[in-house]
């Protein structure tokens, strides 16, 4: 029912123009349309939607709310990090770590958190 149809993100925030900044200029995703209700994104080839909105709630996740699927996550992670992104580290299982990448078999993978707390993700390769 739902398998031939695209999927949009919807991320709650705690400052929009904050996050504007954040999901605009630094992480460069495209801004399609919004207003003062929230922003909407366009994020990769298939033009994945990511719409960003003001809400009580933000933040308050404990699991990844998005990620990103990526061809050189120690590129990406470098860039990430120019711009003051500070990634997170957890311990998994027979994971290995290589600074802020976490290897678990054929997949390698990074979380980072949004100015509002949200924890965003990077993965390259699978499981």
């Amino acid at each position: 029912m739902l398998g031939d149809k695209n999927v949009l993100t919807n991320i709650a925030v705690k400052d929009l123009d904050e996050s504007k900044k954040f999901y605009g200029k630094t992480l460069g995703l495209r801004a399609i349309g919004g207003g003062d209700y929230g922003q909407m994104y366009e994020s990769g080839p298939d033009k994945g939607h990511i719409f960003v909105y003001p809400a009580p709630t933000a933040g308050t996740g404990k699991a990844t709310i998005c990620s990103w699927e990526v061809d050189d996550i120690k590129k990406i992670t470098d860039e990430l990090a120019k711009h003051d992104i500070k990634f997170e580290h957890y311990e998994f299982p027979g994971a290995e770590h290589d600074g802020p990448v976490h290897i678990m078999g054929g997949m390698k993978a990074a979380w980072f958190r949004d100015p509002s707390g949200n924890i965003l993700g990077l993965s390259e390769g699978h499981m």
